[in-house]
């Protein structure tokens, strides 16, 4: 489920990024140098905020990742004790006899 839900935010960051409306055209009275200023900064705001979006699916995969491990080590733990708890019924069941 964890898994899935990363999956689903990594696809909305991807696609809000392409679904963002592209600026609108400078003014016929606006200078050419302010023209070329505005679209040179549209990519590079495009740029950081692909870049963003990339950076928090990475913090998010570790976090996930550090999770597993931490439930899978708790699994572990409680098969182990699960194991002893029976080897040791096993063993006063023998002695009884």
């Amino acid at each position: 489920m964890n898994k899935l839900l990363a999956a689903l935010v990594a696809a909305l960051f991807a696609t809000a990024s392409f679904a963002q409306a592209a600026a609108p055209a400078a003014s016929a009275s606006a200078p050419k140098a302010e023209a070329k200023a505005a679209s040179a900064s549209a990519p590079k705001a495009e740029a950081k905020k692909e870049e963003k979006a990339a950076k928090a699916e990475a913090k998010a995969e570790k976090k996930e990742a550090k999770a597993d491990a931490k439930a899978e080590k708790k699994v572990a733990k409680a098969e182990k004790k699960h194991a002893k708890a029976e080897a040791k019924a096993e063993k006063k069941e023998e002695a009884k006899k």
